[in-house]
Protein backbone atom coordinates (compact mmCIF):
# COMPACT_ATOMS: atom_id res chain seq x y z
CA UNK A 1 0.00 0.00 0.00
CA UNK A 2 2.11 2.49 -1.38
CA UNK A 3 -0.28 5.35 -0.35
CA UNK A 4 -1.87 6.08 2.26
CA UNK A 5 -5.60 8.06 2.36
CA UNK A 6 -6.94 9.56 5.54
CA UNK A 7 -9.07 11.80 7.23
CA UNK A 8 -7.83 14.41 9.43
CA UNK A 9 -10.88 15.01 12.41
CA UNK A 10 -10.97 16.01 16.18
CA UNK A 11 -13.35 16.15 19.43
CA UNK A 12 -13.10 19.70 21.02
CA UNK A 13 -9.46 19.73 19.80
CA UNK A 14 -7.98 16.04 20.24
CA UNK A 15 -6.78 15.50 16.93
CA UNK A 16 -6.47 11.92 14.64
CA UNK A 17 -5.35 10.64 11.68
CA UNK A 18 -8.24 8.27 10.77
CA UNK A 19 -7.28 5.66 8.43
CA UNK A 20 -9.90 3.40 6.53
CA UNK A 21 -8.54 -0.43 6.29
CA UNK A 22 -11.48 -2.65 6.16
CA UNK A 23 -9.45 -5.84 4.99
CA UNK A 24 -6.93 -5.57 7.72
CA UNK A 25 -4.04 -4.89 5.26
CA UNK A 26 -2.27 -2.40 6.41
CA UNK A 27 0.36 -3.32 9.02
CA UNK A 28 1.77 0.25 10.77
CA UNK A 29 4.77 0.34 12.35
CA UNK A 30 5.15 2.39 15.56
CA UNK A 31 7.51 4.84 14.28
CA UNK A 32 5.09 5.16 10.86
CA UNK A 33 2.49 6.05 13.21
CA UNK A 34 4.76 8.50 15.49
CA UNK A 35 5.67 10.26 11.71
CA UNK A 36 1.92 10.28 10.88
CA UNK A 37 1.75 12.22 14.01
CA UNK A 38 4.22 14.09 13.58
CA UNK A 39 3.36 18.01 13.25
CA UNK A 40 6.46 19.17 11.28
CA UNK A 41 7.41 16.12 9.47
CA UNK A 42 3.99 13.85 8.71
CA UNK A 43 0.13 14.99 8.98
CA UNK A 44 -0.29 16.26 12.76
CA UNK A 45 -2.38 14.64 15.28
CA UNK A 46 -2.42 12.93 18.83
CA UNK A 47 -2.71 9.74 17.96
CA UNK A 48 -4.08 7.70 14.78
CA UNK A 49 -7.32 5.84 14.53
CA UNK A 50 -7.68 2.43 12.21
CA UNK A 51 -11.09 1.22 11.03
CA UNK A 52 -10.93 -2.36 10.86
CA UNK A 53 -13.77 -4.91 10.54
CA UNK A 54 -13.04 -7.13 13.68
CA UNK A 55 -13.21 -10.23 11.44
CA UNK A 56 -10.13 -9.61 9.98
CA UNK A 57 -7.88 -8.55 12.90
CA UNK A 58 -6.62 -11.09 15.09
CA UNK A 59 -6.91 -8.62 17.67
CA UNK A 60 -10.21 -7.15 17.39
CA UNK A 61 -11.89 -10.46 16.97
CA UNK A 62 -10.47 -11.53 20.42
CA UNK A 63 -11.89 -8.34 21.64
CA UNK A 64 -15.65 -8.11 19.68
CA UNK A 65 -16.44 -11.77 21.19
CA UNK A 66 -19.00 -11.56 18.44
CA UNK A 67 -20.26 -8.08 19.49
CA UNK A 68 -19.34 -5.51 16.85
CA UNK A 69 -18.40 -5.27 13.53
CA UNK A 70 -15.87 -2.35 13.79
CA UNK A 71 -12.11 -2.37 15.66
CA UNK A 72 -10.76 1.02 16.62
CA UNK A 73 -7.44 0.56 16.65
CA UNK A 74 -5.85 3.64 18.53
CA UNK A 75 -2.00 4.20 18.50
CA UNK A 76 -0.98 7.34 20.43
CA UNK A 77 1.33 9.91 18.99
CA UNK A 78 4.39 7.47 20.10
CA UNK A 79 3.20 4.93 18.42
CA UNK A 80 2.20 2.94 21.53
CA UNK A 81 -1.06 1.19 21.53
CA UNK A 82 -4.12 2.35 23.77
CA UNK A 83 -6.84 0.77 25.62
CA UNK A 84 -9.44 3.18 24.08
CA UNK A 85 -10.04 6.74 23.56
CA UNK A 86 -13.45 9.09 24.67
CA UNK A 87 -12.78 11.71 21.87
CA UNK A 88 -11.50 9.81 19.04
CA UNK A 89 -14.08 6.88 19.16
CA UNK A 90 -16.90 9.83 18.57
CA UNK A 91 -14.69 10.68 15.61
CA UNK A 92 -14.10 7.19 14.85
CA UNK A 93 -18.28 6.85 14.65
CA UNK A 94 -18.60 9.65 12.35
CA UNK A 95 -15.91 8.81 10.32
CA UNK A 96 -17.63 5.50 10.07
CA UNK A 97 -20.60 7.08 8.87
CA UNK A 98 -18.85 9.23 6.52
CA UNK A 99 -17.19 6.66 4.76
CA UNK A 100 -20.52 5.18 4.39
CA UNK A 101 -19.13 2.03 6.01
CA UNK A 102 -21.57 2.24 8.85
CA UNK A 103 -25.01 3.54 9.65
CA UNK A 104 -26.39 5.23 13.26
CA UNK A 105 -30.32 6.28 13.44
CA UNK A 106 -31.70 8.23 15.92
CA UNK A 107 -32.40 6.13 18.76
CA UNK A 108 -29.60 3.15 17.46
CA UNK A 109 -26.75 2.11 18.88
CA UNK A 110 -23.33 1.79 16.95
CA UNK A 111 -21.17 -0.77 19.10
CA UNK A 112 -17.25 -0.04 18.63
CA UNK A 113 -14.69 -2.84 19.61
CA UNK A 114 -11.75 -1.39 21.34
CA UNK A 115 -9.22 -2.46 23.48
CA UNK A 116 -11.20 -1.38 26.16
CA UNK A 117 -13.99 -3.55 25.50
CA UNK A 118 -17.07 -3.59 22.83
CA UNK A 119 -18.62 0.43 23.63
CA UNK A 120 -21.78 1.85 22.59
CA UNK A 121 -21.92 5.19 20.90
CA UNK A 122 -25.39 6.88 20.47
CA UNK A 123 -26.07 10.24 18.67
CA UNK A 124 -26.34 13.03 21.10
CA UNK A 125 -27.35 17.09 20.71
CA UNK A 126 -24.23 17.84 20.72
CA UNK A 127 -22.43 14.89 18.52
CA UNK A 128 -22.38 11.60 20.20
CA UNK A 129 -22.36 9.99 23.34
CA UNK A 130 -20.53 6.87 24.29
CA UNK A 131 -20.97 4.24 27.14
CA UNK A 132 -17.43 3.73 28.72
CA UNK A 133 -18.58 1.37 30.75
CA UNK A 134 -17.57 0.66 34.70
CA UNK A 135 -14.73 2.14 36.34
CA UNK A 136 -12.26 1.79 39.66
CA UNK A 137 -11.61 4.25 41.51
CA UNK A 138 -8.05 3.56 43.08
CA UNK A 139 -6.06 5.49 46.17
CA UNK A 140 -4.67 9.05 46.85
CA UNK A 141 -1.11 7.04 47.13
CA UNK A 142 0.36 8.79 44.19
CA UNK A 143 2.27 12.29 44.42
CA UNK A 144 2.21 14.52 41.80
CA UNK A 145 5.40 16.64 40.84
CA UNK A 146 4.16 19.20 37.71
CA UNK A 147 7.12 21.97 36.69
CA UNK A 148 5.07 25.38 37.61
CA UNK A 149 3.02 24.10 40.60
CA UNK A 150 5.54 24.58 43.86
CA UNK A 151 4.34 21.72 45.68
CA UNK A 152 3.53 18.25 44.89
CA UNK A 153 0.21 17.32 44.97
CA UNK A 154 -1.49 14.09 45.80
CA UNK A 155 -3.43 12.33 42.80
CA UNK A 156 -6.91 10.38 43.05
CA UNK A 157 -6.40 6.70 40.04
CA UNK A 158 -8.72 6.61 38.32
CA UNK A 159 -9.40 3.79 35.41
CA UNK A 160 -11.90 4.09 32.72
CA UNK A 161 -10.36 2.00 31.26
CA UNK A 162 -7.39 4.43 30.67
CA UNK A 163 -5.40 4.73 33.46
CA UNK A 164 -5.56 7.99 34.94
CA UNK A 165 -4.47 10.20 37.90
CA UNK A 166 -6.16 13.22 38.92
CA UNK A 167 -4.68 16.18 40.61
CA UNK A 168 -7.64 18.46 42.26
CA UNK A 169 -5.82 22.32 42.38
CA UNK A 170 -7.84 24.96 44.39
CA UNK A 171 -6.04 27.95 42.35
CA UNK A 172 -7.24 28.41 38.75
CA UNK A 173 -4.15 30.48 38.25
CA UNK A 174 -2.02 27.58 39.10
CA UNK A 175 -4.26 25.46 36.73
CA UNK A 176 -2.95 28.29 33.82
CA UNK A 177 0.63 27.69 35.00
CA UNK A 178 1.02 24.14 34.87
CA UNK A 179 4.05 23.34 32.85
CA UNK A 180 3.16 19.57 30.96
CA UNK A 181 5.01 19.69 27.45
CA UNK A 182 6.86 16.92 29.44
CA UNK A 183 5.12 13.75 31.99
CA UNK A 184 4.44 15.00 35.22
CA UNK A 185 6.57 12.99 37.65
CA UNK A 186 4.29 10.27 39.86
CA UNK A 187 5.53 8.51 42.38
CA UNK A 188 5.01 5.62 42.49
CA UNK A 189 5.12 5.40 39.02
CA UNK A 190 1.83 3.15 37.71
CA UNK A 191 2.83 0.26 35.92
CA UNK A 192 1.42 0.98 32.81
CA UNK A 193 1.81 4.65 33.31
CA UNK A 194 -0.55 6.89 32.97
CA UNK A 195 -2.81 10.02 31.93
CA UNK A 196 -2.43 13.19 34.13
CA UNK A 197 -5.37 15.59 34.88
CA UNK A 198 -4.98 18.76 36.77
CA UNK A 199 -8.58 19.96 37.82
CA UNK A 200 -10.04 23.27 39.31
CA UNK A 201 -13.29 23.71 40.35
CA UNK A 202 -15.66 26.46 38.74
CA UNK A 203 -17.22 28.88 41.53
CA UNK A 204 -20.31 27.72 42.35
CA UNK A 205 -19.18 24.54 41.74
CA UNK A 206 -22.87 23.24 40.71
CA UNK A 207 -24.97 25.22 38.75
CA UNK A 208 -28.35 24.01 37.09
CA UNK A 209 -28.05 21.09 38.56
CA UNK A 210 -24.60 19.90 36.75
CA UNK A 211 -20.81 20.14 38.19
CA UNK A 212 -18.59 22.29 36.71
CA UNK A 213 -14.67 21.40 36.41
CA UNK A 214 -11.91 22.79 34.42
CA UNK A 215 -9.19 20.88 33.71
CA UNK A 216 -5.89 20.20 31.75
CA UNK A 217 -4.35 16.86 30.94
CA UNK A 218 -0.63 15.28 29.93
CA UNK A 219 -1.33 11.89 27.75
CA UNK A 220 0.72 9.15 28.23
CA UNK A 221 2.62 8.19 24.66
CA UNK A 222 1.12 12.07 23.53
CA UNK A 223 1.94 14.90 25.49
CA UNK A 224 -0.44 17.94 26.28
CA UNK A 225 -3.24 17.69 24.34
CA UNK A 226 -6.06 20.08 23.70
CA UNK A 227 -8.65 17.50 25.18
CA UNK A 228 -8.71 13.57 26.48
CA UNK A 229 -12.38 12.36 26.83
CA UNK A 230 -11.53 9.84 29.00
CA UNK A 231 -9.93 11.93 31.14
CA UNK A 232 -12.67 14.09 31.28
CA UNK A 233 -14.40 11.20 32.52
CA UNK A 234 -12.00 10.89 35.44
CA UNK A 235 -11.58 14.03 36.13
CA UNK A 236 -15.33 14.06 37.06
CA UNK A 237 -15.73 11.11 38.77
CA UNK A 238 -12.89 12.13 40.59
CA UNK A 239 -14.61 15.61 41.38
CA UNK A 240 -17.65 13.88 42.29
CA UNK A 241 -15.55 11.93 44.65
CA UNK A 242 -14.46 14.72 46.47
CA UNK A 243 -18.10 16.76 46.36
CA UNK A 244 -19.51 14.23 48.47
CA UNK A 245 -22.50 12.36 48.68
CA UNK A 246 -25.10 15.70 47.61
CA UNK A 247 -22.94 15.59 44.36
CA UNK A 248 -24.55 15.63 40.83
CA UNK A 249 -24.61 12.96 38.08
CA UNK A 250 -23.99 15.43 35.64
CA UNK A 251 -21.01 17.17 34.95
CA UNK A 252 -19.71 19.95 32.11
CA UNK A 253 -15.72 19.67 31.73
CA UNK A 254 -14.22 22.49 30.23
CA UNK A 255 -11.09 21.89 28.19
CA UNK A 256 -8.88 24.21 26.12
CA UNK A 257 -10.72 22.93 23.11
CA UNK A 258 -14.31 23.23 24.44
CA UNK A 259 -16.27 21.42 26.70
CA UNK A 260 -17.43 18.04 27.19
CA UNK A 261 -20.61 16.50 29.28
CA UNK A 262 -20.04 13.30 31.50
CA UNK A 263 -22.73 11.39 33.00
CA UNK A 264 -22.88 9.15 35.64
CA UNK A 265 -25.78 5.80 35.21
CA UNK A 266 -27.14 2.83 36.29
CA UNK A 267 -25.77 -0.13 35.10
CA UNK A 268 -26.77 -3.97 36.10
CA UNK A 269 -23.35 -4.43 36.16
CA UNK A 270 -22.46 -1.72 38.48
CA UNK A 271 -22.17 2.33 37.59
CA UNK A 272 -21.20 3.02 34.00
CA UNK A 273 -19.94 6.67 32.86
CA UNK A 274 -20.96 8.21 29.67
CA UNK A 275 -19.12 11.16 27.95
CA UNK A 276 -20.61 13.37 25.03
CA UNK A 277 -19.62 15.99 22.44
CA UNK A 278 -18.88 17.22 19.46
CA UNK A 279 -16.47 15.11 16.24
CA UNK A 280 -15.52 16.97 13.54
CA UNK A 281 -14.14 14.98 9.95
CA UNK A 282 -11.73 18.68 8.31
CA UNK A 283 -10.14 17.31 5.81
CA UNK A 284 -9.01 14.13 3.73
CA UNK A 285 -5.78 13.49 2.20
CA UNK A 286 -3.13 10.80 1.10
CA UNK A 287 0.36 10.30 2.12
CA UNK A 288 3.33 8.20 0.12
CA UNK A 289 3.98 5.76 2.77
CA UNK A 290 7.94 5.99 1.66
CA UNK A 291 7.85 9.17 2.91
CA UNK A 292 7.17 7.83 6.75
CA UNK A 293 10.27 5.98 6.81
CA UNK A 294 12.66 8.81 4.80
CA UNK A 295 15.09 10.23 6.74
CA UNK A 296 14.97 13.76 7.63
CA UNK A 297 17.96 14.76 9.47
Amino acid sequence: MAELRFTKGHGTGNDFVLLADPDGDLDLAPSEVARICDRRFGVGADGVLRAVRATADPEGAALADGDGVWFMDYRNADGSAAEMCGNGIRVFTAFLIAEGLATLADGGVLPIVTRGGVRPVRRAPAGYAVDLGTFTLGGEGVVVSVPGIPVARPGLEVAVPNPHVVVALADGDELDAAELAHPPRLEPEPAAGANVELVHPADPLVQDGAGRIRMRVHERGSGETLSCGTGAAAAALAARHWAGSTAPALWRVGVPGGELEVRMLPGADGEHVELSGPAELVYSGSIDRAALTSSTR
